[in-house]
């Protein structure tokens, strides 16, 4: 495409897709919401995006430029790509939040630069994050989910220079499903097999730091028809295997759980027993309860979980010396 592109606001824009290149001026105000968006041409994969993005965020309102990167492709799977998007801070500082876009075990794409608002307080922070989607469902269960989740992280760290990150410094993040896929890659990692045909597959897929809101840990017994979670629709041998509570081990990361003490969906008691499994295997963790809360964090809620994120990954994530 050549010439110049006025696009709509991000609520009604068109998707940009093709692995393109967006640079993003992102200004984020509490004055608005609204987002303005042009486009001009450069030399770089082919087309250069420059949006000034008007965004609200409570109490992020500071502004960066994010270069974001779009459609990396990590595997195929039954003949579709399976992708994420990384957005690199200005000021990056070298560390990565692997984020698990996943609600329900399903995993919706959005473009990109809808996505930036919601980022801001990692990317304020100086983290590059990488948005990961797996396959969703219904074609796709609990288990196909965490294998991809896994596979993306070894494609991260092969790709660590690229992307100009410290492969030594890989943080996970997601909520509720999201939650739960991240405390899987946290708590049940392997090294790779050194013998695999597959290069991506020869890398590890740890990671050094989980944030995890209101996770489900235990699949046991809600696994089988589920006309609204039909990811949960596998064999009920399998639910172990996917539970991060079985896996709770003393080489496990620094893990944060936050969960509301009125999430009727998934209830607090998941975390619960998630702290009580760390405690016991001595794995450093914190779990914040948010009195009044439910599934889902709005408001003030959803700051103090945010500012409680970043402390928790600057802390982990840290350059060494640093």
């Amino acid at each position: 495409m050549t010439g110049s592109l006025r696009a709509q606001c991000p609520s009604r824009g068109q998707p940009f897709r093709g692995g393109v290149v967006l640079n993003l001026v992102v200004q984020r105000r509490c004055a608005g919401r609204r987002s303005n968006l042009r486009q001009s041409q450069s030399g770089v994969a082919g087309k250069r995006l420059l949006l000034a993005v008007l965004a609200f965020v409570a109490g992020f309102s500071a502004s960066a430029e994010v270069s974001v990167t779009s459609d990396v492709v990590y595997g195929h799977k039954d003949g579709m790509a399976l992708i994420y998007d990384v957005f690199t801070p200005a000021e990056a500082n070298g560390a990565a939040v692997l984020y698990m876009v996943s609600g329900g075990w399903f995993s919706r794409w959005q473009p990109p630069e809808r996505r930036v608002a919601w980022l801001g307080h990692l990317l304020d922070a100086g983290f590059t994050v990488f948005t990961i989607q797996h396959g969703s469902a219904p074609r796709f269960k609990v288990p196909d989910a965490v294998a991809d989740v896994r596979r993306a992280v070894r494609h991260v760290r092969m790709h660590a220079d690229r992307f100009g990150i410290d492969p030594a410094r890989l943080g996970v993040h997601g909520g509720s499903a999201g939650g739960h896929l991240s405390l899987m890659l946290g708590l049940a990692s392997d090294p790779g097999d050194g013998e695999a045909e597959d290069p991506v597959l020869r890398e590890s897929n740890r990671v050094h730091a989980v944030v995890a809101y209101f996770p489900p840990v235990d699949l046991e017994g809600i696994v089988g028809p589920n006309e609204r979670f039909p990811a949960l629709e596998f064999d009920p041998a399998d639910a172990e295997s996917v539970s991060p509570i079985h896996f709770a081990s003393a080489d496990d990361p620094p893990t944060l759980l936050i969960h509301g003490d009125q999430d009727e969906l998934v209830p607090i008691l998941h975390s619960q027993r998630m702290e009580s499994a760390l405690d016991e295997a001595g794995v450093a963790n914190q779990l914040i309860v948010i009195e009044g809360a439910a599934h889902g964090f709005r408001g003030e809620d959803g700051l103090t979980a945010a500012q409680a994120t970043v402390d928790f990954f600057r802390q982990h994530l840290a350059a060494p010396g640093g």
